[in-house]
């Protein structure tokens, strides 16, 4: 099965995500989520997976105070995500035996079919150990 990452290059916790997957020895489908934008469909589906709309919503460093978001309902926070893709939590990861919002970047391996080879380090030095 593929695995796809709602990645943002620009965030941290992303690229240990897709570091780690690509450690497992596969090459993910890479979706720059701001620029190739879900539509609402796939949106309410993953935030289904995730816990809800409400999970999925980034707050941090996004307009979604000023919009209204924390404490609306899935239908109004999916339109503005579709809308504004910031306000999209990531990195998400579909995988062979589920969905996830890999925050901390390590809760992707719940959804990998393969472990890490060995213990992976991240970019700030924090190190995952392989799981026994």
């Amino acid at each position: 099965m593929t695995v796809t990452i709602w990645h943002n290059p620009k965030c941290g916790t992303s690229r240990n995500t897709l570091a780690m997957i690509r450690a497992t020895g596969v090459e993910p489908v890479v979706i720059d989520y701001q620029k190739d934008v879900p539509p609402p469909a796939e949106l309410a589906r993953v935030a289904a997976a995730v816990g809800g709309a409400a999970a999925l919503l980034r707050t941090k460093g996004t307009p979604a105070d000023e919009l209204g978001l924390v404490g609306a309902d899935d239908t109004t926070i999916i339109a503005a995500m579709a809308r504004h893709p910031i306000l999209i939590n990531r990195p998400v990861v579909i995988g062979p035996r589920g969905t996830v919002l890999a925050r901390p970047s390590e809760r992707v391996l719940d959804v990998l079919a393969a472990p890490l080879p060995g213990d992976f380090t991240k970019e700030d030095g924090e190190v995952v150990r392989r799981p026994a």
